[in-house]
């Protein structure tokens, strides 16, 4: 604990193969990549564009919560000229790269199933932009053991993959149901996901409730 707390390490690769876990073996940055470390630049700027170029538009609290440093608005009040501001319907600042690809907002968005801690529902302080009123309790009771789907960019649920004797089961939760349309496109997804993740099953089945 004393050296992960005091020295700049790096979590060396192999953590795990596909199927099987292991050890967290780390080694020091220098060693890892064979030169002194140099300082670098101690201001955050680059960090905040890098966090703009995932997740905006987004708050100061936002890159505050993703990051865990604090007087961002500092930082980004130096950056503002290089920045597009916009105001949410709230009327709180937000902030993005001026290029950054802002799709219409009535453009569909397909179905997507994303791991535990993700760092899409992990990026903002306001998770109500990606997290639907209605799945909140569920996500805040499941999200660290269980992956969530998303329908039209919002959390709608949580899945788990149960495995024994050489079948393996998709267990979708949705809340609240699902329109017939929506299951149709969950469903699919599913069985593409769990061909990926079981493929040497004998059986595979997707069950959704």
């Amino acid at each position: 604990m004393t050296v992960r707390a005091l020295l700049v390490l790096v979590q060396i690769p192999p953590r795990g193969v596909w199927g099987r876990g292991g050890l967290a073996l780390h080694s020091t940055l220098e060693s890892w990549l064979d030169r002194p470390l140099d300082g670098g630049d101690p201001t955050p700027d680059r960090l905040v564009l890098r966090y703009l170029a995932a997740f905006g538009p987004a708050t100061v609290a936002d890159a505050q919560n993703w990051s865990g440093l604090t007087r961002l608005g500092e930082v980004v009040d130096r950056l503002s000229p290089r920045l597009r501001r916009f105001r949410d319907s709230d009327g709180r600042e937000l902030w993005d790269l001026p290029d950054a690809p802002r799709p219409d907002p009535d453009l569909p968005a397909p179905v997507r199933f994303l791991p535990e801690y993700d760092n899409v529902l992990l990026g903002h302080a306001d998770r109500g932009r990606i997290v639907a009123s209605e799945a909140a309790t569920l996500w805040a009771d499941e999200s660290h053991h269980y992956g969530t789907f998303l329908v039209d960019g919002m959390v709608r649920g949580s899945w788990r993959v149960a495995r024994g004797k050489g079948a393996a089961t998709l267990l979708v939760r949705a809340l609240p149901a699902l329109s017939a349309a929506d299951e149709a496109a969950v469903g699919a997804e599913a069985e593409a996901l769990l061909s990926f993740l079981a493929a040497g099953a004998g059986s595979r089945e997707v069950r959704i409730s």
